[in-house]
This record gives C-alpha cells, sequence and structure tokens, in this order.
C-alpha cells in the first residue's frame, strides 16, 4: 500500500547556512521521563540542568519529547520546576508518554508549558518543532491535523531559502503515520537538519536528503549518571557534542556538512491500492475535520456527530455528510458521545460533562467536574455513567446533570466505556485496574488487578464484554481474562493469539472476537471454564496495536487498523469478505448501520460513510 512519489530533476540548494549571521551553540535535552519509578530522572535532569547552567557559550535548550513518564498533571509540574532553573530560553515539546497515558489528554502539558509547539529564529535560522501524539489511544505517532495546519501557515511566512531546523519527538520516518507531510513540506524548504528523541540513544541519519539526528535519553541506564547533547552551528557544518555531567566529560560524535545537496527521486508514500481489489465498497462522502479524532461517531436517526481533538463537536447529514452545526468544548474531546431522545452528552478535557440538544446543536447543560473527562458516557433509564481523571466515576441525571452519587477511589483517569452487568457499572482505569460498582450507590463492589503494577498494562483502553456473568478483557500485557461478575475473582487468562485492547462479541454471545498484534483475527469460546481457542485467521493487516474493537452485524466482523485499512470477514468461512483503506492513520471504532454501510472516523480526523454495494468480489 505504498506508492512511488517521483521527483525528476531536483538538484536543489538545500541544507544552506547562508542566512545565519553567526556560529552559536545550543543543548539538545530528550527522554528525561520524569517520574518513572526509581526516581532517579529527577536527579538526573537537575544534574542537567545545573551543568547547563554552568555553560557560558549554549545559547538556548531543546527539549524534545517524553519530559514525563505518564503525562500526569504532578509529573508534568514536577518536570516543569526543574527545568525552570534554567538561566537561558529554553523550548520544548511532548512526546508520546507525555500525551499517551496523560490524565488531561495533553491539555496540562499545552496549559503548563504553554503550548505543544514552538517557533523562534536564532541568528537567521528558523526553530520550529511540534506534538506528535499519540494521544490518549495507543497508535503510531502522529503530527496532529491542527499542528500539520498550523505548520503550513508558518511556512508559508518563512522565506523558502532561509535556514530552518525541525524539531519533533518521532524521527521523521513511518513511526510517524503521516512521516510523508512533514517530508513533503520540509523538503521545499531550506531545512539543515530534522532533530528528535524517542530512540534514547544518539544516532545520525538521513531521510529523504535531510540529515537527521536523534538524540540520547537524558537518563543514565546503566551508567552512573544521564547526558544529553551540545549542538553547534557553523557556517559550514553542524557538531554534535555529547556531555555527562556527572563525569565532566564530552566526545564528539557526529557532524552534518551543510550547503547544496541533490535529493533522491524517488520517496516511498503510503497509497489506496489496496481498495482496487474491492470494487464494491465505495466512500459516500469524506470529511476532513480541523483537528485529529479520536472516538467512534454516532449514529442518531439521520444525523452524524463526533467531536474533535480541539473541542469541535460538530453533526452532519447522514445521506449527504452536509455540515449542519457545531457545538464547541474549550478542551479535547476523546469521549464517543452517548444518546438518548433529543440529547447527546460526552465528556471533554475541558474538565465538564456536555449536553446538548441533537437537533439543534446548542447546549442543555454542562457539569464542572474536578478533572478532566476523557471517558465515554453510558446511558441507561436517563442516568449518565461516566468516568473522570480526577480518581472518580459519576452517575448524573440526563434531566440537569445533577450528581445521583460519585465514586472516588480511582487512582488513574477513565478513557473507555463502562458496561453494565447484574446492576453493576463495570470500567477501567489507568491505575491498573477494573471496577465493578453499584449501579445504584456507586460503592465498589470489586477491583480486580492483572497482577501487574505497571500502569502501562493497564485495562483501560478495551470495553469490557459481559457474557453469562463472566466479563471478558484485554490489555496491553497481552492477555484475554475471564472474571466473574459476582465476585472478581480471575476464572482464566491466556496470552494465546496476542491480543492487545481490541475484542469483540459475537450477535449470540458466543464467541469473543480478537485482534492480535500479529496480523491474526483470533476467536474464543465465550466460556467459564477454561479459554478455548475456536480458530485463527491471518488477514494481512501486518502490525497492530491500536485499541479499535470488533463488531460483529448480520453475519460480518468490522474492525480498523493502524493504517487505516477497514476489514469485514465471515467468521463462519474465516475469509476477508471486503477491505478498504479510507486514510492512512487509526481507525477507530466503527459504526455499522447494516451490512450495505458504515461510518468511520480516523486520527487525522476523517469522518467517512462507506457503502457496500454487493457481494461481487468477496474472497
Amino acid at each position: 500500500m505504498y506508492r512511488q512519489l517521483l521527483m525528476l530533476g531536483i538538484g536543489c540548494a538545500m541544507g544552506s547556512l547562508h542566512a545565519q549571521s553567526s556560529s552559536f551553540r545550543f543543548a539538545f535535552i530528550s527522554d528525561t521521563h520524569i517520574a518513572a519509578p526509581n526516581g532517579t530522572p529527577e536527579e538526573d535532569l537537575r544534574r542537567t540542568v545545573n551543568d547547563i547552567n554552568r555553560q557560558t557559550d549554549l545559547d538556548f535548550v531543546l527539549v524534545t519529547g517524553d519530559i514525563t513518564e505518564m503525562g500526569t498533571d504532578a509529573e508534568i509540574r514536577l518536570a516543569k520546576s526543574i527545568l525552570e532553573l534554567l538561566r537561558i530560553p529554553w523550548y520544548p515539546i511532548p512526546g508520546n508518554h507525555d500525551t499517551g497515558w496523560s490524565e488531561s489528554g495533553g491539555q496540562s502539558f499545552i496549559r503548563l508549558f504553554g503550548s505543544d509547539k514552538f517557533y523562534f529564529v536564532h541568528k537567521g535560522v528558523h526553530f520550529v518543532g511540534c506534538a506528535s501524539g499519540p494521544y490518549v489511544r495507543m497508535s503510531d505517532g502522529h503530527i496532529p491535523r491542527d499542528a500539520v495546519n498550523w505548520l503550513d501557515n508558518l511556512l508559508d511566512s518563512i522565506p523558502a531559502s532561509e535556514p530552518l531546523v525541525f524539531v519533533n519527538h518521532y524521527p521523521i520516518d513511518s513511526s510517524l503515520d503521516n512521516w510523508y507531510e512533514a517530508m513533503d513540506r520540509l523538503r521545499t524548504r531550506n531545512t539543515l537538519l530534522a532533530l528528535c528523541g524517542h530512540g534514547h540513544a544518539n544516532k545520525q541519519f538521513e531521510v529523504e536528503g535531510i540529515p537527521a539526528v536523534m538524540g540520547r535519553s537524558n537518563l543514565r541506564a546503566k551508567a552512573p549518571g544521564g547526558g544529553y547533547n551540545w549542538v553547534e552551528m557553523r557556517a559550514d557544518s553542524i557538531f554534535f557534542t555529547e556531555r555527562k555531567p556527572l563525569e565532566g566529560t564530552t566526545r564528539l560524535w557526529a557532524s552534518v556538512k551543510t550547503g547544496i545537496r541533490q535529493t533522491s527521486t524517488e520517496f516511498r508514500r503510503p497509497d489506496f491500492s489496496i481498495n482496487q481489489q474491492y470494487s464494491q465498497v465505495k466512500p459516500q462522502w469524506v470529511v476532513q475535520s480541523t483537528a485529529n479524532i479520536l472516538a467512534a461517531p454516532l449514529v442518531v436517526g439521520k444525523l452524524v456527530v463526533v467531536g474533535n481533538h480541539i473541542g469541535d463537536f460538530a453533526a452532519y447529514q447522514l445521506k449527504t455528510g452536509k455540515h449542519l452545526w457545531t457545538y464547541h468544548a474549550a478542551g479535547a474531546i476523546y469521549s464517543a458521545p452517548a444518546a438518548a431522545g433529543d440529547r447527546l452528552v460526552f465528556g471533554s478535557a475541558d474538565g465538564f460533562v456536555h449536553c446538548i440538544n441533537s437537533r439543534t446543536g446548542k447546549g442543555v447543560w454542562r457539569v464542572e467536574m474536578p478533572g478532566p473527562v476523557l471517558g465515554c458516557p453510558l446511558i441507561r433509564d436517563n442516568i449518565i455513567y461516566i468516568g473522570g481523571s480526577a480518581g472518580e466515576v459519576y452517575a448524573m441525571r440526563l434531566e440537569d446533570g445533577s450528581r445521583v452519587w460519585t465514586y472516588r477511589g480511582l487512582e488513574g483517569p477513565v478513557v473507555s466505556t463502562p458496561v453494565i452487568a447484574d446492576e453493576k457499572l463495570i470500567l477501567g482505569a489507568w491505575d491498573c485496574h477494573l471496577y465493578a460498582l453499584d449501579l445504584r450507590s456507586g460503592e465498589l463492589i470489586w477491583k480486580w488487578n492483572n497482577g501487574t503494577s505497571v500502569r502501562n498494562f493497564s485495562p483501560a483502553s478495551c470495553t469490557p464484554l459481559v457474557r453469562d456473568s463472566v466479563v471478558y478483557i484485554v490489555a496491553p500485557d497481552l492477555y484475554l481474562s475471564a472474571i466473574h461478575v459476582r465476585d472478581g475473582k480471575t476464572l482464566w487468562r491466556t496470552r494465546e493469539g496476542g491480543l492487545r485492547e481490541s475484542i469483540g462479541l459475537s450477535a449470540d454471545g458466543q464467541v469473543i472476537y480478537g485482534k492480535s498484534m500479529q496480523d491474526t483475527v483470533v476467536a474464543y469460546a465465550a466460556r467459564a471454564d477454561q479459554p478455548m481457542v475456536l480458530w485463527k485467521m491471518p488477514v494481512g493487516y501486518g502490525y497492530d496495536h491500536v485499541p479499535s474493537m470488533l463488531v460483529e452485524k448480520d453475519g460480518s466482523v468490522y474492525f480498523g487498523t493502524r493504517n487505516g485499512v477497514i476489514y469485514a470477514i465471515d467468521p463462519k468461512r474465516q475469509v476477508i469478505q471486503w477491505a478498504h483503506k479510507i486514510d492512512h492513520s487509526m481507525v477507530n471504532t466503527v459504526r455499522v448501520t447494516s451490512k450495505k454501510e458504515l461510518f468511520a472516523t480516523t486520527m487525522d480526523g476523517r469522518l467517512v460513510r462507506l457503502r457496500i454495494e454487493g457481494t461481487a468480489g468477496f474472497k
């Protein structure tokens, strides 16, 4: 699913420092991981900050992401308090650890550091840095759609001949699912260098003719102390020196020669060629949002509604995709909405639960919570159940948002949708636990742990399944677990199949479907006594780690992947019915309305209505 982009006869004057007024040096810090388990990252960063302050010839500092371990507000405040001790200007961007598990969905980073992007000019060189996610859901890195739009506007204001350094947490390669969007822009400019972190190692490489350098982590790892880099920019070269403050040593390890470079004539780009195999699947309409979408769309009567990363919650006409109205929240929306009558309910990182009228898009009420609300609501009997990021779960009246009860025992944020079973509300959080609360009182009935204290392995992103008083859940530890609804006791756990956060239940409740991390859909018997694999089906989607639930409807199973492809398979014959690529980024859980129609959203902000016109071409 890649095409070759041909660039013929290119002899670009790239990499020239002719606009630079004089040589200068700066510090390059990356991957500090403040609040990692053993407590040494803070010591390493303080030592680095003190070392930088002792230097007399460093002009500024770049901090290229993964500043914290889990992106909590406490970690961000601690990191900021240390970095604020720097006596020269410093410019941070977030990494995946700052946004992927963040209790605020990355919003606290912006609030405390001022932005998740930066731009400044120093002695004639333009420095441009932006975020790369992913946000709240596990996926590849992705430069947010609003950041791409920001980059376009910024580059339009910079003369193409002036030297530029691009800064991102991820390398500008396929570890970013939209790396090509950055490269297509940077290659039209006098881009001297692309700087990144993420890999925890000093590394020099090249991307499509543009020099690139990855900086080491500031962590000590197995060494006595941590380290960072000094970068010296001269008229014809850029030099990288590793600095280890504890040892007091320096080591020149890389140099980049600037000047005229001949770029390659062929570059690989993702394409939509898979769609040629299944011509019966056709987009009826496509809407491109101005920001990322991290939640499934909802079909309500003749509307399709969804929220995005900059707080816009919009409604579109089901048949045509025509925009009807937009309601704006003051923070990112990661919450898939729920509907009851003419009311739509969702949470936002602005710290409110919002209720709006589906016909008009006008607010009915909004209720402020003690922290961001990233979880998805569930409505039953006009009561809303939703988890927040302040260690709380709420039951609220649909009529006016008034509180029925509040449970205050969570130790991490909720990002998924709760389920109801045996008059219990069941949901997971990023605190290693799955909870069962009394539906009427909110009292804790049981709390389940998968045997680890590692928060990254929490059963948080997967919506639990329930069948015959058994809860089924998968987590990043790659185990499928069966838990008794009554008391939270583990019935069985299996790692066979290698699932990660993506499961679904058959229409008859007899089969659990799971998407493995390696190209395979696995079916398990929904039974309490022991794990039983019914079949495994190689599908061809490759490596996949995104939480996109599997949905069965009318005899087909549907799911999305990290690279923008939606699959429909026949679970009885275990064959692919069709596959259709709608984007190059993660597909959220799809909404299937019939065997002939579904709606899907992608991380890059695309909302699509697909129509399946028959069975011709099925495999």
